[in-house]
């Protein structure tokens, strides 16, 4: 088996219904894999029955079935069962630190590397890089180590744009990826916009979606990656 794996930017992309943009993307990954597991921990500021019903309601036309880890009384055997994971977006520092409370960061990791299909959005695709450390997010937490799940052997960066707004005077994303690239310049970085996906098949991957992605290596900074990229010489 190898590792199958849709990894979105976002729930959303621009004003259309959560996750609609991405039933395309999804799909092929259900046709296969009809009882899922849902991990909502990176909902700090939403009730994790209530994110887990929005996503129901979301995927309610792929015609799978979905329960969150967190209504399972074993999240490891949950893991074990499920025909596939889909992990949300939010607070990545959370979401991290309850895998590693739970102990479940490695069983996940295993279980996609032999063929257990993993959807991802937001946070939920930050932690199939390396390690979190190009999140855009808070560090409202500290998990005992910033390693994930490397599912790629990159960082990623998603909801990306270098938009700087009028007047704003703090650093541009670029800039932020910039400071990451300076430490540590062997390890790239591939910033996904809103409303695409990096999808990975084997030693297959691709850009999904109508956007470029950008790639920063060493002093090599925001390189586009034309729509539709074969990108699986990044895996080597």
């Amino acid at each position: 088996m190898s590792i199958n794996a849709l990894l979105l930017s976002s729930s959303k992309a621009e004003d259309t219904p959560y996750l609609s943009h991405a039933i395309p993307f999804i799909k092929p990954l259900t046709e296969n894999a009809k009882k899922w597991l849902f991990i909502p921990y990176a909902g700090v500021s939403i009730n994790y029955d209530t994110y887990t019903d929005i996503v129901v309601a979301a995927l309610a036309e792929l015609n799978i079935e979905v329960s969150s880890i967190h209504n399972h009384a074993d999240p490891k055997k949950a893991i074990e069962q499920a025909d596939g994971i889909m992990v949300g977006g939010g607070n990545t520092f959370h979401l991290l630190n309850e895998l590693y409370r739970l102990d479940i960061l490695q069983l996940i990791k295993d279980k996609v590397n032999q063929g257990k299909p993993y959807i991802g959005w937001s946070a939920g695709s930050n932690i199939t890089g390396l390690s979190i450390r190009t999140t855009n997010d808070m560090p409202i937490i500290e998990p005992p180590s910033f390693n994930a799940l490397g599912l790629l052997p990159f960082q990623l960066n998603p909801h990306y744009t270098n938009y700087q707004a009028p007047g704003h005077n703090g650093e541009t994303r670029a800039q932020r990826l910039l400071e990451f690239t300076m430490v540590d310049p062997h390890t790239p970085v591939v910033g996904i916009a809103e409303g695409t996906a990096l999808y990975r098949q084997g030693d297959k991957l691709s850009l999904l979606g109508n956007k470029e992605a950008y790639l920063f290596s060493g002093d090599q900074q925001e390189i586009p990656i034309p729509v539709g990229s074969d990108l699986s010489h990044l895996l080597g």
